[in-house]
């Protein structure tokens, strides 16, 4: 969790086990991958699926949505607002935990690629 509190960016496990074993190498890849999926449980950290790529954490805290480029797959911090509730009755008796919010399409990195 320390390393999601200074790191900017939505890091996947890998990187989050990478980074976390440079500081520990006696740390194992299965305890670190355990603690995210227990992290986001406890709702402390977020995971942002990307289709077809490891999903990416994030720190629960400032609410957010993300943006997520189609093209080199980086996930951004879009500013929150707020998303209408659907009508109760189209739930039945379903009971909403989240909702998350993810806007796809191309960075502005990968935008002016393309508009080349």
């Amino acid at each position: 969790m320390a390393f999601l509190k200074n790191h900017k960016g939505h890091p996947t496990a890998a990187e989050i086990f990478k980074a976390v074993n440079r500081l520990d190498p006696r740390s194992s890849r299965a305890t670190t991958y355990n603690n995210l999926r227990d992290l986001v449980k406890a709702g402390l950290v977020r995971e942002v699926a990307v289709e077809g790529r490891a999903g990416r954490f994030d720190l629960e805290g400032m609410r957010h949505h993300h943006f997520v480029c189609d093209r080199c797959g980086n996930v951004e911090d879009v500013d929150w607002y707020d998303v209408p509730k659907p009508a109760s009755r189209s739930l039945g008796k379903r009971v909403v935990r989240e909702c998350q919010l993810i806007f796809r399409g191309f960075c502005a990195k990968c935008a002016r690629r393309t508009s080349r």
